[in-house]
């Protein structure tokens, strides 16, 4: 994302829904269909580069003027589905979460308030003109949220510790499966916890997720966090292995249980993000 490349590049991990063709109005299906037969696609590394060159010119330009043409293509039982990358919209967004992510001191150097009122009220602007508008993709800094694992199973893990753009982790599913398991992990934690963040951010996972054609793909992407991570521990990763285990252990009531897998997870991304302060 343009404006936030400075905070999510490289180490974010992100959340994606690659739809099929059908879910797309003409003409941007037609556009997709032709983008598909491609040779080659950008890939995220391709993006990141992207959203790099935004911060060179000065002021910085905080979100693109044009909305991009890019995706991310896949491919679900041989049908093609597709990521749109909106940058612009996910930078607009963006921009909203940086007063959380940065001191206003390094936020004002970075982008100007003069530079984020003007991107605020284009924004506003463009929401009136498109209110159903929603990103393809969501993204993380320096961790991947627990609630994120919730929709995969261990055993769609894929892990490529040379990869043509390096390392690779990911996690993809079926969108049926992804909403079963949303569905049952909010049963499980309802009926052993009172409501709190974690309930309330699986819920908002399960409403993003409802908006998405029932044939979509999911996709969760380490992406950057690959490279904060040494090889080792990405290989030992089961990160969602453990939140099953939790959720299971909830579901029998075995709180001993639930708390060692939950720990052992919040141990392993503790490490992760305490590399943000000493990078």
């Amino acid at each position: 994302m343009a404006l936030a490349s400075s905070v999510t590049v490289p180490y974010g991990a992100y959340l994606r829904v690659y739809e099929p063709l059908a879910a797309f109005p003409e003409p941007e299906r037609s556009h997709w269909a032709r983008y598909a037969r491609r040779e080659s696609t950008p890939t995220a590394q391709d993006e990141q580069r992207k959203a790099l060159a935004d911060l060179l010119p000065t002021p910085p330009v905080p979100v693109p003027v044009h909305e991009s043409a890019d995706a991310f293509v896949a491919h679900l039982d041989d049908v093609p589905c597709i990521c749109p990358w909106r940058t612009r919209l996910r930078g607009w967004q963006a921009l909203q979460d940086l007063p959380e992510l940065l001191p206003a001191p390094v936020l004002d150097a970075a982008l100007p308030p003069v530079v984020r009122r003007q991107a605020a009220t284009d924004y506003e602007e463009w929401q009136e003109r498109n209110p159903d508008a929603r990103p393809w993709i969501r993204g993380a800094t320096w961790h991947v949220p627990v609630r994120w694992f919730v929709l995969f199973d261990d055993a769609e893990r894929e892990y490529e510790p040379k990869g043509a753009d390096g390392p690779l982790l990911r996690y993809r599913t079926p969108m049926v499966e992804a909403r079963r398991r949303v569905a049952r992990g909010l049963r499980t934690l309802r009926d052993a916890l009172e409501e709190g963040p974690l309930i309330d951010g699986l819920l908002d996972v399960g409403r993003w997720l409802e908006e998405f054609h029932p044939r979509s793909l999911v996709e969760l992407d380490y992406g950057g966090l690959v490279h904060a991570v040494s090889g080792e521990l990405l290989a030992e990763d089961r990160s969602a292995a453990e939140v099953a285990e939790g959720l299971a252990a909830l579901r029998d009531g075995d709180g001993e249980r639930a708390g060692a897998a939950y720990e052992k997870l919040s141990d392993r991304w503790r490490s992760v993000r305490e590399r943000q302060f000493s990078s």
